[in-house]
């Protein structure tokens, strides 16, 4: 079986059979935020499994094997403290959701969670089995991007938790660093980030089929989980103060205060 088929079904297999024993365990605790930690981490499994198995330039794998894995690494560790911190106490969102589906309908949104990781990792793939020894300025470029959006995303993650961590900021919005210039930093680098991968892609054989990627992430950011679920979050916990945040601040593009 060609590896542009055997891997992707291989990586699959493998977070699939993750995501059941996650959504298990989410049982078990009551607490189906969980599946985001593992979601990030699913990516570093992927990535082991390309490495392992993917015969194009080695330096080329090399390459796109550790940012796939310092990407996952940081946002599942990141994920891990913040929701394995509290992990009796559901996060707002899965709350909700709690309230509308049941365990069948959250098994599915888990195994989809795995085919999500599968799907974003197309250009993973792609990069991987490419065999030309030499690597273009745009895949130095991709890389470049890939890599300073990575730290973009863990300076504004980092800036969120440690305004959370501040007991006289408890019920305020956080408009720290980043977050004054945008309400959703992180957002903004992680979609930047699927930019940078789709630009990396690029020279590769197939390489536009990576266009999936900041397509779905912009779907789910722009109209499903991300923004509209957070900030619907965000005004019942706190209010007046985060609809005057609304109207001050971007939504996503850093940019200046409104006035």
């Amino acid at each position: 079986m060609s590896n542009y088929l055997s891997i992707p079904l291989i990586s699959w297999a493998a977070v699939a059979i993750i995501m059941v024993i996650v959504f298990l365990w989410a049982l078990k605790i009551k607490n189906n935020g969980i599946v985001d930690i593992f979601w990030a981490f699913n990516f570093t499994v992927i990535a082991g499994i390309i490495w392992y198995l993917a015969d194009g330039s080695p330096e080329r794998v090399n390459l796109v094997c550790g940012l796939a894995g310092l990407w996952s690494l940081r946002l599942g560790i990141y994920l891990l403290i913040r929701v394995g911190g509290h992990i009796k106490e559901e996060e707002g969102r899965y709350k909700q959701l709690r309230l509308e589906w049941n365990d069948t309908k959250f098994f599915f949104f888990f195994q989809m969670q795995a085919f999500s990781n599968v799907m974003l990792s197309i250009p993973f793939f792609i990069i991987a089995l490419n065999k030309d020894a030499q690597i273009s300025i745009i895949e130095y470029i991709g890389a470049g991007l890939w890599l300073i959006c990575i730290i973009g995303e863990g300076i504004s993650d980092w800036q969120l938790a440690y305004f959370k961590k501040q007991p006289e900021n408890k019920g305020k919005v956080c408009q720290y660093g980043l977050w004054n210039y945008s309400r959703h930093p992180n957002y903004f680098f992680q979609f930047s980030i699927w930019i940078s991968v789709l630009i990396f892609a690029l020279p590769s054989p197939y390489g536009w089929l990576a266009v999936i990627c900041p397509l779905s992430i912009g779907y789910l950011i722009f109209k499903v989980t991300g923004i509209p679920m957070t900030e619907e979050q965000a005004v019942r916990s706190k209010g007046e103060a985060y609809k005057e945040y609304q109207r001050t601040t971007s939504a996503f593009m850093p940019w200046f205060k409104k006035h």
